[in-house]
């Protein structure tokens, strides 16, 4: 069993940058692939990013690759979203996630466990 929790999101302006955390409980969080999704207004839920079991593999959505760089920090369980260049389309709430098998895709059927989701807001 892993619980998720994000943190970091907030109001910020066109162009400036954001880092969101993603704490997981549980001394086994190196085995999990982690994603993060997010879910704008009035919209569905989409992937973002995918970082491996060890963190040397990732993948993005295209809408934010060269801007979001996904990373983790098994030692501390954590797992950040680093967004750098936002713009207004990326307001959404931002959800982490983890696969027990170890998968970073971008299918959230995958995924076993989810946290709350943390706000970002972009203001133009």
């Amino acid at each position: 069993q892993v619980q998720l929790v994000e943190s970091g999101g907030g109001l910020v302006q066109a162009g400036d940058s954001l880092r969101l955390s993603c704490a997981a409980s549980g001394r086994t969080f190196s085995i999990y692939g982690v994603g993060w999704f997010r879910q704008g207004p009035g919209k569905e839920r989409e992937f973002v990013a995918g970082i491996s079991m060890s963190g040397g593999s990732t993948n993005y959505a295209n809408s934010v690759k060269g801007r979001f760089t996904i990373s983790r920090d098994n030692a501390k369980n954590t797992v950040y979203l680093e967004m750098n260049s936002l713009k207004p389309e990326d307001t959404a709430v931002y959800y982490c996630a983890a696969d027990r098998w170890g998968r970073y895709t971008d299918r959230q059927y995958e995924y076993n466990y989810w946290g709350q989701g943390t706000q970002v807001t972009v203001s133009s």
